[in-house]
């Protein structure tokens, strides 16, 4: 039901039926979303089992964990240079450059084979280069293809997409390391990965640079309009918040997933039902959210996520896994989508009409990975491994946490017209 309801959406997005005109999206829009795919067919197959590899290779979730810390705390610094280059240059610049590190990257991987373990810190800083490079672009770009008029359904749609070709990765990554030998199975799924991020770089040259006369950085100055605009600075605290949870969630379930079935495979399959929900989830933002129910849209999906950790607490089970893992693939979604939204319209009220977009991004993630970061180094403190009963705490903690994000975001008032001083 999931890949009939992503066919159908895809087809509204290509012919636009059924959507109002100002809702529809661009041809370059169409372009981004396309090559965001394509990047997410290789990182569903590779990222989702980078931690396995680790996880395998060294049994330790303290490397894991460290390896993730490294990369967050590595990315703001990332982003600020991407920005730098993206504001002299152009965004796609920045954005291109990042797919071709995180192919090299891969590559990497795949040269090294069982001694990446032995660098994982070298690995991590790596990485956390190239992913800082790729979101710069690929989150400004986000911006310059949408309006306010479609940029939810844009976003919905981009949920939509990404989660749909992740629908296959996991799956097809799982297959194929289950019906390997050792560690062999990892190596090929590496390999497709690389050749997928190539295409994803020779695809976004369908999209043109734009020419500006706006090349000046002004990332020294945010502190002063953070201190001028209270609203958009509690909409930055808000992603804090939402990094806390986030930093977990990225590297914990696949290895919690693994230790409870045992099989590669198994972790896949289940990734493609995830996903699935996902999917499913974003086709209905794309339909029916409306912008002025941010504080519902936040409440539900924390509430939703809350009830999915609390079971986590009764034991780390594949019952409880698996049930947290659906409630989270169905409100997670909402929030990210949620809080994007609302962020990109905040945008739109700081000084300088535009021009401190990309600023804007580099702030949102330095704020994000700062959450993820300290989330990650509790872990690390209080948690070495699996069967710590404080693991599952710390994971339901940083979720109920997610109800702060509630009172930092306010849609109504004549604030979203005009920046709030």
């Amino acid at each position: 039901m999931a890949l009939r309801h992503l066919w159908h959406t895809m087809k509204d997005m290509a012919k636009g039926e059924g959507i109002p005109p100002e809702r529809r999206l661009g041809k370059d829009a169409v372009t981004a979303l396309l090559i965001h795919s394509c990047f997410q067919f290789g990182a569903s197959m590779s990222g989702l089992f980078l931690n396995l590899y680790l996880w395998r290779l060294t049994q330790d979730l303290k490397v894991n964990a460290l390896y993730n810390l490294i990369v967050f705390a590595i990315t703001p610094i990332a982003f600020a240079a991407g920005g730098l280059i993206a504001k002299k240059r152009d965004r796609m610049v920045t954005y291109r450059v990042g797919i071709v590190m995180i192919a090299l990257f891969y590559l990497m991987v795949i040269l090294a084979q069982e001694q990446v373990p032995q660098y994982y810190v070298w690995f991590a800083l790596f990485n956390g280069i190239a992913s800082g490079f790729y979101w710069t672009g690929y989150l400004v770009l986000q911006y310059d293809v949408s309006t306010e008029a479609n940029r939810i359904r844009f976003l919905a749609m981009n949920m939509v997409m990404f989660n749909g070709a992740g629908l296959l990765g996991p799956a097809l990554a799982g297959f194929v390391i289950q019906r390997n030998d050792g560690l062999q199975g990892y190596i090929t799924i590496f390999t497709i990965a690389f050749v997928m991020f190539v295409i994803a770089a020779v695809v976004s040259f369908r999209i043109p640079m734009v020419e500006t006369h706006h090349k000046v950085y002004y990332l020294k100055l945010m502190g002063l309009v953070m201190h001028r605009n209270r609203r958009w600075l509690k909409a930055l605290y808000s992603f804090f918040i939402l990094g806390l949870f986030q930093g977990l969630m990225l590297f914990l379930p696949n290895i919690m997933l693994f230790q409870a079935v045992g099989r590669e495979d198994w972790v896949g399959y289940l990734g493609v039902f995830f996903s699935s929900l996902t999917v499913a989830t974003g086709y209905v933002i794309s339909r029916k959210a409306q912008k002025e129910n941010v504080r519902q849209y936040v409440f539900l999906s924390t509430t939703g996520v809350v009830a999915g950790s609390g079971l986590l607490l009764f034991g780390v089970e594949l019952w409880s896994v698996v049930l947290f893992m659906i409630l989270f693939s169905i409100c997670n979604p909402l929030a990210i989508n949620t809080l994007t939204s609302y962020y990109y319209r905040l945008i739109g009220t700081l000084p300088l009409k535009g021009q401190l977009r990309i600023e804007s991004v580099v702030m949102r993630e330095l704020f994000l990975n700062v959450g993820r970061v300290l989330s990650i180094a509790l872990l690390v403190l209080w948690a070495t491994d699996l069967e710590s009963a404080i693991m599952p705490v710390i994971l339901f903690i940083m979720a109920v946490l997610q109800y702060l994000l509630v009172f930092l975001i306010r849609e109504k008032g004549r604030d979203m017209e005009k920046a709030e001083h």
